[in-house]
């Protein structure tokens, strides 16, 4: 579990591919509130590891509309993109185990070969559409320049530890979880560890950066409470400490739906250039007092009244 006298520290680990929105302000500002609170510290990491869609605009908007929300973090800050050949080095431990191999298999044709859904059989996991393991005979040698990296599940499971298990203090999930072999296998199958064209993955580095950076609580939202289970098992397979988790509600709009960053209307810069607060930002996502569990705001509008007028 997390290092035992550890200070208490998070982080907030945004990617530079879009605007922040409230649900990442509220993300930030609870990490931050907390580590505040416990006299621990707020890590502020940047994963840019799409090259693709990173964007040097994104993450300065990222740097100034958390300084404008009243956050602070130590500098400068890590980036993903300089952290591949850590991300390599713990891939390779995994190959040393025999838990690796290269798949060359296309969106398309993991499609075809789901075939039909079969009731009660599920066909989308945390990382998307649970991979049939077409690939899963093939061995690291035959590794090609285009295949990605999948970790083969079942024998992953059976390296992992009987008392695998992790806390989560959030509102939803709160208690002890034990990792489940069988449910690993069958809602979440062999995941990706090395995307095409980026070197890692989501899954691999987030567990090697917390374990780097000290991490001893992960504040996150609740859409990321699944992935958890596959964050846990990299850290035991890897040796790393397991952070305590905290995983919080979800910012919605008023038809109930998670913000995302494609929904400019909830910008934090589009806020700010129409004259809301810090204070305004932090009523609207409730850290103020026990707020609601959604949010409604126009979406054509989005917009805050000034601060001395009612309403």
């Amino acid at each position: 579990m997390s290092g035992a006298g550890a200070p208490f520290t998070t982080r907030f680990a945004p990617s530079p591919t879009g605007p922040l929105h409230l649900g990442h302000a509220y993300s930030a500002m609870l990490a931050h509130d907390m580590a505040r609170a416990a006299g621990g510290r707020f890590l502020l990491r940047i994963e840019d590891i799409d090259r693709a869609r990173a964007r040097p605009q994104w993450e300065a908007q990222i740097f100034d509309d958390l300084a404008w929300l009243g956050l602070d973090w130590p500098r400068p800050v890590m980036r993903q993109s300089a952290r591949l050949p850590a991300h390599a080095a713990a891939l390779a431990r995994l190959e040393a185990m025999g838990l690796t191999y290269p798949c060359r298999c296309r969106r398309a044709d993991i499609e075809a070969a789901a075939g039909a859904p079969q009731e009660g059989v599920p066909q989308f996991g945390p990382d998307g559409r649970i991979y049939p393991g077409t690939c899963r005979g093939r061995v690291m040698a035959e590794r090609g320049g285009d295949d990605v990296i999948r970790l083969d599940m079942a024998r992953a499971v059976r390296a992992l530890p009987a008392d695998a298990a992790f806390t989560e203090t959030g509102p939803a999930h709160a208690g002890t979880h034990r990792l489940d072999p069988e449910r690993l296998i069958r809602e979440v199958g062999d995941i990706v560890l090395v995307r095409r064209g980026m070197g890692s993955s989501y899954h691999l580095a987030v567990v090697v950066d917390d374990a780097e950076q000290g991490v001893t609580h992960v504040i996150r939202g609740e859409d990321l409470f699944a992935a958890t289970q596959i964050h846990v098992l990299l850290q035991r397979l890897l040796g790393l400490p397991v952070p305590l988790y905290h995983h919080h509600r979800l910012i919605r709009d008023e038809k109930g739906r998670r913000l995302a960053k494609r929904d400019d209307a909830r910008a934090i810069a589009r806020y700010r250039a129409e004259g809301a607060s810090p204070a305004d930002i932090r009523a609207l996502v409730g850290l103020e007092r026990s707020g609601p569990q959604r949010i409604g705001i126009n979406p054509r509008a989005a917009s805050i009244p000034p601060r001395n007028h009612p309403g």
